[in-house]
């Protein structure tokens, strides 16, 4: 899978073991921020590693700051991004079944390496379980087009 990493500076410890990692799992990884230790914001990384995914370049994108809460606002600001934040496996788990999120967002500063790896893993293997979710994510789709979601019938 292809898949589009960034970070903030408070990210890039994690950062650099999670390019490892899925390169290790066979996944093709775009950088999109700078791992140089410097000061950096995460609404740069998240527009560059959302965009990618948006405009088909990436199938998914990996974020990690502080805490994931930013990088998760600003990746949901993007047309056709499903950012979700997960702190373990089953929020991980869901976030693919339910919602088909195509962003993932993490804590450096919240979560261990092997939580995040786990999480990562979880994530990247989990597929989209469809049928009444689908049309959950149409009515995501209406919102983003300014429309009323409940307008939307099955």
């Amino acid at each position: 899978m292809k898949i589009a990493l960034g970070c903030d500076h408070r990210g890039a410890v994690a950062t650099q073991a999670l390019i490892t990692h899925l390169k290790a799992d066979g996944h093709e990884i775009e950088l999109v921020c700078d791992m140089n230790g410097s000061m950096s914001d995460y609404p740069d990384s998240a527009y560059a590693a959302c965009s990618r995914v948006s405009r088909g370049e990436s199938e998914r994108a990996i974020l990690i700051c502080g805490t994931g809460i930013g990088m998760c606002i600003a990746a949901n600001k993007i047309r056709g991004i499903r950012a979700a934040l997960a702190t373990d496996e089953l929020s991980a788990q869901l976030s693919r079944t339910h919602n088909d999120a195509n962003v993932l967002c993490l804590s450096a500063d919240l979560l261990g390496a092997t939580l995040v790896k786990r999480i990562v893993d979880t994530w990247v293997r989990t597929p989209f379980d469809g049928g009444r979710h689908l049309r959950r994510l149409h009515k995501i789709e209406a919102i983003e087009r300014g429309e009323d979601p409940s307008n939307l019938r099955a």
